[in-house]
């Protein structure tokens, strides 16, 4: 890489540090081309980004971001995954780390927070902002339904009622 493109990498992972919901250092050191080639189209399609970056130009990256103390985590093969929403990135390392060893992960960050690859297990195990969003969603729509149910609960056993009689009065 020649300085100038050096300088637009560091920008540009700058950027990128600085908005992502959550960032995923992994080292990749005996995952195949098609391998890679396949996370980086699962990622692709939840939502986030896989990079393989020198890790002297990360650690020049991360500098003046909330991230700034995963610094230690950039040694030997690694790559850098990341999402806007805080979960997506995590999961799907975790499930791809799941059905290949090779893929081990180190650790990452959520905004200023610093976590390790115990830490990015867990967040992987949490429901995305759209599972999230349908939840509360069913938890607001649910009383409704429920106060509707309730409301026409009396003048349905009052139809119910009538159509007796008129089903007993036909019948004598």
């Amino acid at each position: 890489m020649e300085r100038a493109e050096k300088r637009e990498f560091v920008t540009e992972m700058n950027e990128v540090f600085k908005a992502s919901g959550s960032v995923v250092v992994a080292h990749y050191a005996g995952v195949t081309v098609a391998q890679m080639n396949d996370f980086r189209s699962k990622m692709r399609a939840a939502g986030g980004t896989v990079r393989v970056a020198k890790n002297r130009l990360a650690k020049i990256a991360l500098q003046g971001t909330e991230s700034e103390g995963m610094t230690d985590l950039f040694k030997g093969q690694t790559l850098i995954a990341f999402s806007e929403d805080p979960v997506t990135a995590p999961k799907v390392v975790m499930d791809f780390a799941k059905t290949n060893d090779k893929l081990v992960v180190l650790g990452g960050a959520m905004g200023a927070t610093t976590l390790n690859a115990e830490g990015v297990k867990s967040l992987a195990t949490l429901p995305s902002l759209d599972e999230l969003r349908a939840k509360l969603l069913g938890l607001i729509n649910a009383p409704a339904t429920r106060v509707a149910t309730v409301v026409a609960a009396p003048a349905s056993q009052l139809a119910r009622v009538f159509s007796a009689y008129a089903k007993k009065d036909e019948a004598a």
